[in-house]
């Protein structure tokens, strides 16, 4: 059977690659792993080496585009050899492109010294207790129905919770916080009709300004207490409005990614044969299978950059200003770098040299928090379980499986997934009980 050419698709806006990314990744690859998008001058990179490149080469790209992507014209017209000073007068105070991802040089250094410090093991330990307690409570209530469906039923409301927990964030405000976000597209969106009518960023700006100006004068133990008194390394104050936009970034990213990656992992659980035996068996084997599902399916397909300066990967001469989309998804399963990299291997050597948290001073600061949360969860649907499956009725069977994912080209995220569950009692409940 021929593969359709997939190459002269439009990454941005075409639904078609949404179920399967990776044939088009693998397409591009095989043009180099360092190519053009077809009539832009966009160049995506595909290659596991020239993807880590770019992401330690923090000197030569910024991150500026990291949120905004390629997908419209850069905010200035580059000019020159070297585009830094455009790229820093380009920002705005408060946008998707002067967050603590955007950052560079200085600005970064110093916001990432303080976001480096909250998802500390001492930190995330002090939270075990509401993780579990929570999670066994919504495991035990999906049994007890029979099944459920994981990722706006349990993952997302799992998630919002913990971080919000961890963070500090009042009881009362926390269902506000996640009615917004889910209104909102996903980053990347493809439906650009749906812009939200109210920005998440902007929403949450003046109650976490209300927070951290009440934790200066009343300090408490948790999170936003520390980024209320947190200083710099020089040990000057921050100003507020850069701690408002980190609190409020962490509670929408760090949630967006560990729902993801839940229920991505989910899904290798119930679909690789043997799998969720062999980790309801052992539980240990948890971690090193959320890497391989972080290599295979991490929560983010692509990331930016653009060139600050003339400079080059490998022999590839990039000119100032040029836009790059590095593909962590390609990267992550680029055969020069991983064995068989379409098949999924539980303790797979040297498996935590994965892309899915980035590399570099940019690795995602929440990635402790992810793996620890998703655990969690994890653990307590393979203790209260004998067996899970896909629903048949709402996907299909094993050999035609029918998936939705997030119309979203910078996430891998499915829109839903719809679980039956059996009793460790190896009796299927309803929803009436037994």
């Amino acid at each position: 059977m021929t593969t359709a050419d997939l190459t002269q698709r439009d990454y941005y806006t075409d639904q078609s690659l949404l179920l399967d990314p990776y044939e088009y990744f693998r397409q591009m690859y095989a043009k180099g792993p360092v190519t053009s998008m077809g009539d832009s001058d966009v160049l995506l990179v595909t290659g596991f080496d020239e993807v880590v490149e770019v992401l330690r080469n923090n000197k030569d790209f910024s991150s500026l585009i990291t949120t905004s992507g390629t997908g419209e014209a850069p905010p200035f017209e580059p000019v020159g050899s070297d585009v830094s000073e455009q790229i820093e007068a380009s920002r705005e105070p408060l946008g998707e492109r002067n967050l603590l991802v955007t950052y560079d040089d200085k600005p970064h250094s110093d916001m990432r010294f303080i976001a480096g410090r909250l998802f500390t093991p001492t930190r995330l330990k002090s939270t075990h207790d509401f993780m579990y307690e929570f999670a066994d409570q919504l495991v035990l209530e999906a049994v007890r129905k029979g099944g459920c469906e994981l990722v706006n039923g349990i993952a997302t409301p799992f998630v919002t919770m913990v971080i919000a927990e961890l963070l500090g964030v009042p009881p009362q405000d926390r269902d506000k916080f996640r009615a917004v976000i889910d209104a909102a597209p996903p980053p990347g969106n493809m439906g650009k009709d749906e812009e939200p009518q109210v920005s998440p960023l902007v929403y949450m700006a003046g109650f976490f300004f209300e927070y951290l100006n009440d934790r200066r004068e009343n300090p408490t133990e948790d999170v936003l207490t520390q980024l209320a008194l947190a200083t710099y390394p020089d040990g000057t104050l921050p100003d507020l409005l850069e701690m408002v936009k980190l609190a409020g970034f962490l509670f929408g990213a760090g949630q967006d990614t560990s729902a993801k990656l839940l229920s991505n992992a989910m899904r290798h659980i119930v679909e690789v044969p043997g799998l969720q035996q062999q980790l309801r068996a052992d539980h240990s084997l948890i971690p090193a299978m959320l890497e391989e599902v972080l290599r295979l399916e991490g929560s983010t397909k692509v990331t930016f950059r653009i060139a600050r300066r003339d400079t080059q990967i490998g022999a590839i001469k990039i000119p100032a200003g040029t836009r790059l989309m590095l593909s962590l998804a390609a990267a992550n399963r680029d055969p020069r770098r991983w064995e068989n990299p379409e098949e999924f291997r539980l303790n797979r050597p040297r498996i935590k040299e994965h892309l899915a948290f980035g590399r570099g001073v940019h690795t995602c600061a929440g990635a402790p928090l992810a793996r620890v949360e998703v655990k969690a969860i994890l653990e307590r649907f393979l203790a209260h379980t004998t067996h899970i499956s896909l629903s048949e009725a709402k996907h299909g069977t094993p050999g035609n499986r029918r998936l939705d994912y997030e119309p979203s080209f910078i996430i891998r995220g499915l829109a839903n997934l719809h679980l039956d569950l059996e009793s460790s009692l190896n009796k299927k409940y309803t929803a009436g009980g037994f």
